[in-house]
């Protein structure tokens, strides 16, 4: 019913206001850098590049397929996420990103320089796609990953024909949990160990609420109590300027 709305099938979900049971979530497992990087040079030279902007631009799997070279400021080094290809009725569309909300994305100089390389290798193609539903309007966007043939890509095509057997020839089990969306949880892990704060590391990944990050991550800073008895000690061993130090606290 929620999808339902932005693809213009219902004005309005009738079931916004009964509750769900909260599902079980097991914990995430990111992989490994190993892993990542094994699944990325087992897919086709056309399509190495589009796991560099999961692993290293948390874009969804659509928001990927539907990325514009108008969307990639190089100079100011940050990528627009602004659609998504979406398959409705068996068609392809192009949407806004998940919940309707564009985003900006800093963009690291190791996937600038793998998009530009692609970029120089397999130029940009416009493509032309209904806008949220077909039949409606067109929009082209001059999109940065097509098919051999110049067209937009499709999730059934890439996840049974390239993601599935880059999976098995990297040796990583082929099941959901290691979907294209597993780049998105290895961006998370890499971020929260290098110190990112929760609240940006919502806004790159595109959640609207950061308690949902949080829940989600939060298993996978096992350094935060180091890095709190650090603080801390630093404050009341002196090493900190105000109030509350050691000196300070005596008095």
């Amino acid at each position: 019913m929620s999808a339902a709305v932005p693809d213009g099938k219902i004005s309005r979900n009738p079931c916004a206001l009964v509750k769900p049971p909260k599902a079980d979530r097991s914990r995430v497992v990111p992989w490994e850098a190993e892993q990542a990087a094994a699944v990325r040079a087992a897919l086709p030279a056309r399509y190495q590049a589009l796991a560099d902007c999961g692993a290293g631009l948390a874009m969804r799997q659509g928001e990927v397929f539907g990325l514009a070279v108008d969307d990639t400021d190089f100079l100011r080094r940050v990528v627009h996420v602004r659609r998504q290809v979406r398959m409705v009725d068996a068609r392809l569309v192009f949407a806004p990103p998940k919940g309707g909300r564009e985003r900006d994305v800093p963009l690291p100089e190791s996937v600038s320089l793998s998009l530009a390389a692609h970029i120089a290798q397999f130029p940009p193609v416009a493509v032309t796609l209904p806008w949220k539903v077909p039949g409606r309007k067109p929009v082209t966007a001059r999109l940065i990953f097509t098919s051999r043939e110049r067209a937009a890509l499709n999730r059934n095509y890439v996840n049974s024909y390239l993601w599935k057997p880059a999976l098995e020839k990297a040796g990583v089990l082929a099941a959901r949990e290691n979907g294209f969306h597993a780049l998105r949880h290895y961006f998370a892990s890499a971020c929260l160990h290098n110190g990112v704060d929760i609240r940006a590391l919502a806004e790159y990944l595109g959640h609207h609420d950061p308690d949902f990050t949080l829940r989600t991550y939060v298993h996978l800073m096992p350094d935060a109590g180091d890095r709190m008895r650090a603080a801390v000690d630093r404050m009341l061993g002196g090493e900190a300027d105000g109030p509350a130090t050691a000196q300070g606290a005596r008095r």
